[in-house]
Order: C-alpha cells, then sequence, then structure tokens
C-alpha cells in the first residue's frame, strides 16, 4: 500500500471512490442483515485507510464517505424511530501513539496543557440501543439505524430483563438512556448448538446473534434468546443531574442500568496505557466480545466545548484491536481501468481466511508498488485486510519463490481499448488515453452519475448500466432522461417500435415503471449533488457542497467556469490551485459542455439551501480568520462561527465580510485593508456570536 504521505491525489481519490462503496456494502451486511462478510479489524482497517486519506487532502471527501456515514439504511419492517439527537459514531485509532496524538488534538483545540481525566470503557461488540423513558418509566426503544432514523424495538427491549422498565429516584422528566445490546459467550454457544439441533441457521460470532435476535419481527424470539446489555451514554435529557462521565454512571446504577464493571477513570496517557494493556490480557476471559477501549473525556463542559466533528465527537474515540495476517499463493495479477483511465493492478489469491473472511482478491494499487515489493506471479505472500477496499499485500515470502520467476512487466496498452497507456511525470498511476471511447471508462462514468451521493436513482445497478452501455442504450447521462420515451418509441431517436425494456429477461411492466419513476424523481437535483454527478477529478460529495454552498446556484457557478474566474473558488476554506486546475479543465472540454447543455433540458438544478443557523447571527457571512487568537483555537473559533451560520474561508476576496485578526496578523490584514473588508479582533467576534 502506498503510504499516505506518498500517495497522488488521483490515487487516493480512486482510493476514497472504492473504500466508499466497500464499506457501503459491508454496512449493509452488518446492520440491516446481521451478516458480516467483515471482520472488525478489516473494517477497521479500511475507516483508518480512509481518515487517513482524507486528513491528506481534504478537498477529496465524499458525500458518501465512511466518515460521514455511521450506519445503514433502514429495512421494512420496523416502524421508523427519528432521533431528537442524532446517535454518532466514533472516530477510531489502533495504536498508544494515535491515542496519544488524540489527546494533544484536544488539548490543543482548549487550549490546555495540563492533564485531562478520561473515562475508559471497553468497547461492546454488539448493537446500539437507546431508551427513552419519561416520568421514569419508558416508553419507547429503537436501534441507532443510520444514526438520525432508527428502528422501533420497543417491545423487543422489554424482553431484555437487564433492562428496568421503571425507574426510582431522582430521575429526569424526560431521559433517553443508550448503550450495547450484547450476547455473552455462553449464551451464544448455548444457542447455536440448539440451532444446530433443530437444523437451523448457526451464527458467526456473538454480535451477529444479539443483533438478529433483537431485530425479530416477534418479540417473543427475542424472549427466548438470553439477551444482555450495558448502558453507556445518553441522548435527550430534560435536566442533566452529572457534570461528567463518572457521575452519569453512579446515576445509571443508581436506577437499576447495569454498566460494565471494567470501566475506569484515568489521569494520564501512563493510566490509559496500562489500562489498555491489561483489557488485552483479559479480553479472552471476558464473559462478552469486545473490540477496544473507547476513551472520554470525562468532564461534560469540556466535551461541550469539543462539539463534533461531521458525524463523531471531539472528546471521545475508539482505540482498536490490531487485524489480522494470513499466507497465500498469489496465482495471477490482472489489470482493471477506472473511471479517470487509472490502470490498477489487482492480485488473483488462492483463497485464504483472513480473520474469519475469505479472501481471494488484494490490490496492488499500482506499478510502482509492485516493484517496491517485488511483487511477483506465484509468489507467497503475506495478505491484510487493512487499508484498502480489498486486502492488501504486506509482503513477499521470497524463500518461497520459485526459480523460473520474472517481474511483472506492467502494460502499456489498455486492456478494455487498445489505447496507449501513459504515465504522467507527477503520477505513480499509468491512464489509458481513450477516454471516453474507452468503455471501461464511460460505464465507470455513468455508474459515478448513477450512484448514491450523484444522483441516486434506484433501479440503475452496475451490471444494469454495463448491459445498457454494451447494447447502446445508454451511453451517457442524457440517455437516462430520454430513456421512458425512447423505450416507448416516441422520440425523433429511437425506432418506430421503441426499446421495450419490459420485453427484456429478467424484467416486466412493473419493473420498467419502477426504473422510470426513479429517472423522473431525479429531475431536480440539488446544486451539489449535480456537480459531484458531473465526475470532476478530485471533487469529492464535500467539495461539491463546498461550491454549492459559496456559489448558491447553477448559474452562478457556470458563469465563473465559463469564463475562467477562479477568484471565488480559490477563496473557498479547503480548494486549492491543482484543484481548481481541474476544474476549469472539465469546463474547457466541448464534449462536457455539450452533455451538461443537454441534460439541462431535462433537469432543473436546485439552488443551494443551508440547513444550519439560518437566522444565526453568521448566516450568509463570510469570515477569514487571521493571527493567533488568545481566548481559544484558531480551530475553536472556526467551529463557532460555522454553527453560527457562516462561511469559513482560507483567503481574503471582495467577497469576504469580516476579517477576524489576532496577535501577529499578516497578510490577510493588509489584503483586507486594501479590499476595504470589515476587520474585527476576537472580543468583537464573541460579541457577535453572542
Amino acid at each position: 500500500m502506498i503510504a499516505a504521505d506518498k500517495i497522488t491525489k488521483e490515487q487516493a481519490r480512486l482510493e476514497l471512490e472504492n473504500i466508499a462503496r466497500e464499506m457501503a456494502q459491508a454496512d449493509i451486511a452488518y446492520y440491516q442483515n446481521d451478516e458480516p462478510y467483515l471482520t472488525d479489524a478489516q473494517y477497521d482497517a479500511l475507516k483508518q485507510r480512509n481518515l487517513e486519506l482524507e486528513a491528506r487532502f481534504p478537498e477529496l471527501i465524499r458525500p458518501d464517505s465512511p466518515s460521514k456515514r455511521i450506519g445503514a439504511p433502514l429495512q421494512s419492517g420496523f416502524n421508523k424511530v427519528s432521533h431528537r439527537f442524532p446517535m454518532l459514531s466514533l472516530g477510531d485509532v489502533f495504536s498508544i501513539a494515535e491515542v496519544k496524538d488524540f489527546i494533544a488534538g484536544v488539548k490543543r483545540f482548549l487550549g490546555i496543557d495540563t492533564d485531562i481525566d478520561f473515562m475508559c470503557e471497553p468497547k461492546i461488540d454488539g448493537l446500539s440501543f437507546t431508551a427513552r423513558y419519561e416520568n421514569g418509566v419508558f416508553v419507547q426503544g429503537a436501534t441507532r439505524g443510520d444514526g438520525t432514523l432508527g428502528e422501533d424495538i420497543t417491545e423487543n427491549l422489554k424482553t431484555i430483563r437487564a433492562l428496568p422498565l421503571r425507574l426510582s429516584g431522582n430521575v429526569p422528566q424526560v431521559l433517553e438512556v443508550r448503550g450495547e445490546v450484547y450476547m455473552a459467550k455462553s449464551d451464544f454457544f448455548a444457542l447455536n448448538r440448539k440451532q444446530e439441533s433443530e437444523g437451523k441457521k448457526v451464527f458467526a460470532n456473538p454480535r451477529n446473534a444479539a443483533a438478529g435476535s433483537l431485530r425479530q419481527l416477534d418479540a417473543k424470539i427475542t424472549k427466548e434468546r438470553s439477551l444482555s446489555l450495558f448502558a453507556y451514554t445518553w441522548g435527550e435529557v430534560s435536566s442533566p443531574l452529572w457534570h461528567s462521565q463518572d457521575e452519569f454512571f453512579n446515576c445509571l446504577r443508581q436506577w437499576g442500568f447495569p454498566t460494565n464493571p471494567n470501566n475506569c477513570l484515568c489521569k494520564n496517557i501512563a493510566d490509559i496505557e496500562s489500562f489498555f494493556n491489561n483489557l488485552m490480557e483479559i479480553r479472552a476471559s471476558l464473559a462478552y466480545d469486545i473490540d477496544g477501549v473507547v476513551y472520554k473525556v470525562n468532564d461534560i463542559a469540556l466535551q461541550e466545548r469539543l462539539g463534533f466533528l461531521t458525524r463523531t465527537p471531539r472528546w471521545a474515540i475508539a482505540h482498536k484491536f490490531p487485524a489480522e495476517q494470513a499466507i497465500t499463493k498469489l496465482n495471477n495479477i490482472r489489470i482493471q481501468v477506472g473511471r479517470t483511465g487509472a490502470l490498477t493492478p489487482v492480485a488473483d489469491l488462492a483463497p485464504v481466511n483472513v480473520g474469519g473472511v475469505m479472501v481471494s482478491h488484494a490490490t496492488l494499487h499500482n506499478e510502482d508498488e509492485i516493484k517496491r515489493k517485488d511483487i511477483r506471479i506465484n509468489d507467497f505472500v503475506i495478505v491484510q485486510r487493512a487499508g484498502d477496499v480489498i486486502p492488501q499485500i504486506v509482503g513477499v515470502i521470497k524463500e518461497k519463490r520459485p526459480s523460473n520467476s520474472k517481474e511483472f512487466d506492467f502494460p502499456h496498452i489498455c486492456p478494455q481499448c487498445g489505447a496507449h497507456a501513459v504515465r504522467e511525470a507527477d503520477e505513480a498511476v499509468r491512464r489509458c488515453t481513450g477516454g471516453l471511447t474507452c468503455p471501461a471508462q464511460a460505464i465507470e462514468h455513468l455508474k459515478h452519475f448513477v450512484s448514491r451521493d450523484a444522483m441516486d436513482i434506484e433501479g440503475l445497478g452496475a451490471k444494469i448500466i454495463e448491459d445498457f452501455y454494451n447494447e447502446k442504450i445508454i451511453c451517457n447521462p442524457v440517455d437516462i432522461f430520454t430513456l421512458e420515451e425512447r423505450n416507448r418509441g416516441d422520440d425523433l431517436f429511437s425506432l418506430a417500435s421503441g426499446l421495450h425494456l419490459e420485453r427484456r429477461e429478467g424484467w416486466g411492466k412493473k419493473s420498467v415503471e419502477n426504473l422510470f419513476a426513479a429517472i423522473n424523481k431525479r429531475r431536480n437535483p440539488s446544486l451539489a449533488r449535480f456537480i459531484y454527478a458531473l465526475g470532476i477529478r478530485q471533487i469529492g460529495t464535500a467539495t461539491a457542497r463546498l461550491i454549492a454552498a459559496h456559489y448558491l446556484t447553477w448559474q452562478n457557478f457556470f458563469g465563473d467556469m465559463i469564463n475562467t474566474d477562479t477568484e471565488k473558488l480559490l477563496a473557498i476554506d479547503g480548494i486549492g490551485p491543482s484543484m481548481v486546475q481541474d476544474i476549469i479543465e472539465f469546463f474547457r472540454e466541448e464534449h462536457n459542455l455539450m452533455i451538461i447543455d443537454k441534460l439541462l433540458k431535462y433537469l432543473k438544478i436546485e439552488d443551494f439551501k443551508a440547513k444550519i443557523a439560518l437566522d444565526g447571527p453568521l448566516s450568509g457571512r463570510t469570515v477569514v480568520f487571521t493571527g493567533t487568537l488568545s481566548q481559544m483555537t484558531r480551530a475553536e473559533a472556526k467551529s463557532k462561527a460555522l454553527s453560527k451560520g457562516a462561511k469559513v474561508a482560507g483567503s481574503v476576496s471582495k467577497n469576504t465580510d469580516y476579517v477576524v485578526i489576532g496577535s501577529d496578523a499578516g497578510s490577510k490584514a493588509q489584503k483586507a485593508r486594501e479590499l476595504g473588508v470589515k476587520i474585527i479582533d476576537e472580543t468583537e467576534f464573541l460579541q457577535i456570536i453572542g
């Protein structure tokens, strides 16, 4: 695998795209079907690699990024429950060094250098739940779902004896207690013996068994399964009675909730390291499965100051246990062609079990990676599920290499279209020059256009896109929105008989109607979705949203791009010259302009609408920070500005509303004076935001 600090932007973009796709499938398998095909270590490795690449290239953050996702869309069968306070997930680290970096980041954000107390808790490998109490009486239970919308499992939760149905003592009028439902190892083994004796499906692990049992539509089945739970946090609370995690656990115990007896308040990094190592030693002897340790800032006031990132709190982190490796034979190296023409080598392996998952393929990234690791066909290799959409090859066991072994000769011709594959001087990727005449690139462009975070057209999956392209039914995005009239044969370009998709094998009248309904449902895309769907290099979902928030309308954005006016683009915090160059190049391409022009005959792009702080004191204002602030860190100031509706830019332009200056303010303050932009100090900024 290419180190994060060595990878090129295009390599990172492709890898992030693959990771997002793989993890979305894994989420559905895990959260919806309770049949994960990735081990926790494998899943965590993907998530960690995703975070590394996003930290290096924040402009590549996708709307479907795993860093923005919490769970998976809900299945039908349960009533839906809207979480008043989202059920967020945690960021992951995998070493004490990373834990130290996390703690240093917390201190840096808060601007303090003294030790901070952390509550350390074993991370239970189960299914998250929330239990709502009103006037001390349990009234509703729900799963996490996608973090915003969960499933109503009230009756199922009632069957778990560890859950108190009525609370006594000093209890808030409204209280949501959250935690993890799990199945003890002994109960898991007993359940599997029973399942096997009855000729029924056995469960892969206790987590699957717990999730499958809790999400039964018939609560009687749930009751028959021996489920347990630990409570560890809260959601909505009318009047909190605690000021720290430690105090909250005391409240939970007084109310009758089980809490993990191994929870420990640690005063410094030495205590934390000792706690982690001790838990590793006793892990196998615990009555339940754990997959790591959670560290939370103990002080609630500090938690509130730290706030949240997109889907994770700044004040908590999960320290996961390490991944597993295996040895197998590399049978072949084949080349895949991506949307941008990148030629990516993939290793075909003799199937091997890695951490409970059968692995038969591994990514090789690019030709430099093959040469650096000296990977050859018929080698025996060490495989690890970490760092990419499919497993990676960590190294080669050269002592087992055949005597007639030859170095792999990376192709200079595209295996899909026969065009030359060239490598630019500053890139590690070799790229097909065929453009959209290359079927692989054209198909991948279409897949991207209809994907969930782009136009999100249900019914046009990868296989259908490939079939429709090969049969010349859909060759470009415009063809999608003319499909219905071409199917009837009432447009100028179809045969009189039309396409008649309903006559295709596996299709029917209803499935065709559903497809057309899904297409018609997407004729009014949001500005951010449409920009992302265009497939501009380096433009992920997060960047598309930044652009949409800055320009507000398609007309504004398109007009500036046609006129090569890049000033506004460069002013957006997180967009650099390289990205701007790719955007401008996209709009210089005549083919792209022709497709956009035709698309706009069938689509009406919605203007951008901010979803937070619409009435905030900085709503719609662009703010730039410069110099050293004294009352808070720059990161905290930016976070406060964003929460009040501001746009935070990285450079000063005529469109800037405020420049907030601290000590040692430099060129940004000078440019603000030259442009006549209002300059305020930190005190004035705090007064404005209240």
